[in-house]
């Protein structure tokens, strides 16, 4: 034992390398086994909301897909660092930069879902909005976010991205930053409006009863999707495609929720998507031009929901009753849009 600890205490010894930074790649492949930790996730959340009647146990096919992704996706993590330290690396010089918090993430995520399993075993299966505030699925929520968002720390300050990087160099990041938003997404579930289908958006918002519910959910969805892009608009200067790729995947969740029931709403968002690129290339918002970025992220979230409430209406066959509803609500998604804009950028910054 006391030679153990000795081994274990010189591993973890930091040997003073400066850390660098692994291929673009191994971030590739990072992200990809992140997808399939997020589609064993969003098969677990259609289970959920379709089959609720038959979970009874924790052991299920689903489950089996979520947890085999998890550790697939540790194990190459894990791998990358073991890489580092056979070249003689030890203790933090032998993590790539952008690897630490989701190595750190992974004992976490084990402790959760452990705890996840004994809190089913003991209390049983949740089937309704109790699962979205169970302690053990929060704490999986946070731990799987950090891991997942891996290749875009990866990716942050790596010194071949540079200030206009392309989609395919950009790819790892984007795609580990959208399952993250569909993460966000599931857990405020409650408050998704891409889960609303085109007849129930035009019938509550043509009445004053209920419709405020979906007027939150709007608001609630408006700052989780477009938050993220923000994010990256302030960091680089966006390839073509970027947009449409996170609102893709970001469909992804609510529509497995819903069973893809409503899919001219999730489609309606995909569509906005490829408008905000053509924003992005008109505009060329970055940190550096805060004019321009406060006019996306305003007229980004008024087209989004304004094509929202279009589609919605044409799939309908009719516009809502209430025109200040309809007309307004784009308006106040925009504004919301124009008040992140000033919250991630309130002044030019000298680096973009």
């Amino acid at each position: 034992m006391v030679t153990t600890n000795a081994g274990l205490r010189r591993l973890l010894a930091d040997s003073g390398e400066a850390r660098g930074w692994v291929s673009p790649r191994t971030d590739l492949v990072t992200a990809l086994l992140g997808v399939w930790f997020g589609i064993g996730l969003m098969i677990d959340a259609w289970a959920h909301t379709n089959l609720s009647a038959e979970l009874e146990t924790f052991f299920t096919p689903w489950h089996a897909v979520f947890y085999s992704g998890f550790a697939a996706v540790s194990a190459w993590l894990i791998w990358q660092v073991l890489r580092n330290v056979r070249t003689g690396r030890q203790g933090l010089a032998a993590v790539p930069m952008g690897y630490l918090a989701g190595l750190v993430a992974i004992p976490a995520f084990a402790a959760f879902g452990f705890a996840d399993m004994v809190w089913h075993t003991v209390l049983g299966i949740e089937t309704s909005i109790d699962i979205l505030f169970s302690p053990s699925h929060l704490g999986l929520i946070v731990t799987m976010l950090l891991i997942i968002t891996t290749p875009l720390r990866s990716a942050w300050k790596a010194p071949d991205v540079g200030a206009r990087p392309s989609l395919g160099r950009l790819l790892p990041a984007l795609v580990g930053l959208a399952f993250a938003t569909t993460l966000v997404s599931l857990f405020l579930s409650y408050g998704d409006a891409m889960q609303w289908g085109a007849g129930s958006i035009v019938e509550v918002f043509s009445s004053l009863d209920g419709s405020d519910r979906l007027a939150t959910a709007m608001v609630m969805t408006n700052v989780i999707i477009l938050a993220p892009v923000l994010l990256l608009v302030r960091r680089w200067e966006l390839p073509f495609g970027s947009v449409t790729l996170m609102y893709t995947i970001g469909v992804l969740m609510p529509g497995a929720q819903t069973a893809f029931r409503n899919m001219p709403i999730l489609l309606t968002f995909v569509a906005a998507g490829l408008v905000s690129d053509l924003l992005i290339r008109w505009l060329r918002p970055s940190g550096k031009r805060r004019g321009a970025y406060w006019a996306f992220a305003g007229l980004s979230a008024f087209v989004t929901w304004s094509l929202y409430i279009g589609v919605a209406s044409a799939a309908a066959g009719a516009l809502p009753a209430v025109p200040e509803l309809w007309t307004g609500a784009p308006i106040v998604a925009g504004l919301v849009g124009l008040a992140l804009g000033a919250l991630f950028l309130p002044n030019a910054s000298d680096d973009g």
